[in-house]
């Protein structure tokens, strides 16, 4: 190790199921188990229990824009470097894991009727997202970029015209050991849901269901002949996705036994920069159905790891795929590719290279 640096990590809110706080967590413990001290800096919502890391300075905003001022006043005197994981109006290193908002709406202005493509107009969070992205990507706010996938550093590039060789993609990591389970947990966790041994389980996870494309992954599963139950992991208004075949379970909090249970994992997402989900549940071994759009799809290999399509739209290429993957033999051979595919994704690497970038 070079010489020991406190580390400023910026998240503003705090969601107890939400991915970015998880990963957080995870990298702070290896910056701390690196030697270098850490600070995190936040807002109220985050609870004090959640941060055994280091330091917490709350700063007292509750809009992006606000927060990122009071994060002005603070942050250079209390960190050598800092990393943020929110969009603020500048740092020494910017983790772009919530992707590239311009190119977000570009993808839904495309797809949305006329009363929503409206409402974005006037929507005041998509405005502080778009002003903070500026700052950071045209103003030249960040001083260097990390993205979590290939997709993302394209579009910095053309959305913004930041450097491209500011930008490292660093791809996500999960603790795949502890994501893994026998088949004792299966056989045990799908007589809990109540599934039949015929029955061939989906798994939907995430928040956020219109944009990880939870209609579409509904209307593909109600087009199977075979006995397909959907399993939806996460929060969301469950009344506005009804189905005989679905099953809402809310916010799982033991994840790995219901990636085991289930057979295969769908997530038709409009856009996601790297999903975790998908990459949990290539550590338990299951066949991933994604998109193109979801930056996540660079790491697996088409027909071997799972199915990528090309339009987060095509019912008929997403129902063809839930039947490719229905043949048991084919599952069975995925499941020991997507482990070995997985073990390359362990958090521990993501931590190595983020260290790398953050200590150059």
């Amino acid at each position: 190790m070079t010489q020991k640096l406190t580390i400023g990590i910026v998240r503003r809110g705090f969601s107890s199921s939400g991915g970015a706080e998880s990963y957080l967590k995870r990298l702070a413990s290896g910056i701390v188990d690196a030697g270098h001290p850490v600070t995190l800096f936040t807002s109220a919502e985050w609870p004090a229990a959640e941060w055994t890391a280091g330091r917490t300075v709350r700063l007292p905003a509750t809009s992006a824009t606000g927060f990122a001022d009071e994060l002005e006043k603070v942050s250079s005197a209390n960190c050598d470097i800092l990393l943020s994981l929110e969009r603020v109006w500048r740092c020494d290193l910017y983790r772009a894991g919530d992707g590239v908002h311009r190119a977000w709406l570009e993808r839904r202005k495309a797809i949305a009727g006329p009363l929503r493509k409206l409402s974005q107009l006037f929507n005041r969070k998509h405005s502080s997202a778009l002003a903070l992205e500026e700052s950071l990507f045209a103003k030249g706010g960040a001083r260097h970029v990390i993205a979590n996938s290939r997709m993302v550093k394209e579009e910095i590039v053309r959305c913004y015209g930041f450097p491209g060789e500011k930008i490292d993609v660093v791809y996500n990591g999960v603790p795949v050991q502890s994501l893994q389970r026998d088949e004792l947990d299966r056989a045990k966790t799908r007589e809990a849901l109540g599934l039949g041994k015929d029955d061939l389980a989906v798994l939907f996870a995430g928040s956020g269901w219109e944009r990880k494309g939870l209609r579409v992954a509904i209307e593909a599963v109600e087009r199977q002949d075979l006995a397909v139950k959907l399993l939806i992991a996460g929060r969301g208004e469950s009344r506005k996705f009804f189905s005989p075949r679905a099953r809402f379970l809310g916010v799982v909090r033991e994840m790995p036994s219901l990636y085991l249970a289930a057979d295969l994992f769908l997530l038709p997402t409009l856009y996601d920069p790297f999903s975790n989900a998908c990459l949990e549940a290539l550590a338990a071994g299951r066949p991933v159905i994604t998109t193109r759009a979801n930056g996540f799809s660079e790491i697996m290999e088409e027909g071997r790891h799972g199915t990528i399509v090309d339009d987060p739209r095509n019912i008929d290429a997403i129902s063809q795929a839930l039947k490719f993957w229905s043949d048991p033999s084919r599952r069975a051979q995925a499941y020991l590719d997507n482990r070995a595919l997985a073990a390359q994704f362990d958090i521990s690497r993501n931590v190595a290279e983020t260290l790398s970038v953050l200590c150059r």
